[in-house]
């Protein structure tokens, strides 16, 4: 079991957790994620590890509310405790001294953007954050990318905070200014991310997403996140999550993610009505291990 060590709301259902995970702390490198699964009876989820912290052995983790399982974790606070935590999984995210990389966050995509942004800070790079939200409430981690960036541009859909509009407005107004852009970085929604790869492509910009296809193991082996990179079909979980932005197809990465949404509909209305069905399975935390320690 993984002990949850804190929880912090950054936005209406979506948390903050940081969880015990020693072997994945010293181990996890930027655009790594795990795969939870928070009692015996569960699904297995893919989560980005936005932190770590090899010192106190912990991992973060950014969690929004969306379908059962999300839900359910969400309920949880410090003290409480996930039967599993695998990983680090995927491939790390490609750091190198490019010049100037633009960071684009969309909603919870803030949080798996957000350690790459210091990695990529760290290897001398000029680092510009773009972050956005439907509404103010949904604009998350903007203190952590202010104190890792040159430069930040905050936008919303409804104008509550920031500019009024979409990140890429942000990212277009950049390239007509003349700002050099060499690297850009798109994780968020797919239409967002399709939207970025649209905009950088006239102009040569080598662009990045990263991929939020259906997993369930995590190792290559089901075959439940294929996505057609190219004219090749790859695997978001061993091959990704992070791909060239110009060779996804964003039409059949929509479609396989709306193949289970009858099913996770069905889920998510048969937990809401009781919630105490899964809420009893969760794992308790044993004191023995304290003194097996």
């Amino acid at each position: 079991m993984h002990q949850i060590l804190t929880a912090r709301r950054l936005a209406p259902d979506v948390k903050l957790f940081e969880v015990e995970a020693p072997y994945v702390a010293r181990k996890r490198q930027a655009g790594q994620f795990v795969i939870v699964r928070i009692h015996e009876r569960g699904e297995r989820i893919p989560l980005t590890i936005a932190d770590a912290n090899p010192e106190r052995g912990s991992i973060s983790i950014v969690v929004q509310g969306v379908g059962k399982t999300t839900k359910l974790l969400n309920t949880l606070e410090a003290g409480d405790a996930v039967l599993d935590i695998v990983g680090p999984l995927g491939k790390p995210s490609d750091i190198a001294r490019y010049g100037t990389a633009v960071v684009i966050g969309g909603g919870v995509g803030t949080a798996i953007a957000y350690p790459t942004a210091v990695a990529l800070k760290a290897a001398g790079n000029r680092v510009i954050a773009i972050i956005g939200g439907r509404t103010r409430d949904l604009v998350i981690l903007e203190s952590e990318l202010r104190a890792t960036s040159d430069e930040i541009h905050i936008t919303t859909d409804d104008g509550s905070y920031g500019d009024k509009g979409l990140v890429t407005d942000s990212l277009k107004a950049l390239i007509h200014a003349g700002q050099p852009i060499d690297y850009v970085l798109a994780i968020g929604p797919v239409p967002m991310m399709r939207a970025v790869a649209e905009t950088t492509r006239p102009h040569g910009i080598k662009t990045v997403v990263s991929l939020n296809s259906i997993m369930v193991d995590g190792t290559g082996m089901c075959g439940g996140c294929r996505v057609q990179i190219g004219s090749e079909s790859k695997f978001a979980c061993v091959d990704g999550p992070e791909f060239d932005a110009h060779e996804v197809d964003f039409a059949v990465l929509s479609q396989r993610n709306a193949m289970y949404r009858t099913a996770e509909a069905r889920a998510l209305e048969a937990f809401l009505a009781h919630p105490e069905k899964d809420c009893e399975r969760l794992p308790h935390r044993c004191r023995l291990e304290d003194f097996a320690r």
